[in-house]
């Protein structure tokens, strides 16, 4: 089973949700320990991990290096639409990108 990827509100209302049954991301995101990335290293497998619109920023910029190894186009479709969720939650305040591990 792969990461569940949502748009949240402080309440936790899910507004949108994507899935990454095939796991794809395991294979795409960075070590937890390579300190090139600041929030791609932080997606913990097994918890859940949350970023807020400030981190957008820098979840952009390291997204875009991660696309680089996308090698397929169900990869790079789900690049797609976890940056399209990312993109939300830094125009919209009170939002929140999360990541449900296992």
């Amino acid at each position: 089973m792969g990461l569940t990827i949502t748009v949240e509100t402080e309440e936790g209302e899910r507004i949108e949700q994507i899935a990454d049954p095939l796991n794809h991301l395991h294979r795409l995101l960075p070590s937890h320990d390579d300190q090139t990335y600041q929030c791609l290293r932080c997606i913990d497998w097994y918890g859940d991990t949350v970023f807020n619109r400030l981190q957008m920023e820098t979840f952009l910029t390291e997204l875009d290096r991660v696309r680089r190894a996308a090698r397929s186009p169900a990869e790079i479709e789900l690049l797609a639409q976890i940056e399209k969720l990312a993109r939300r939650c830094k125009a919209e305040p009170h939002l929140y990108l999360k990541f449900y591990g296992d």
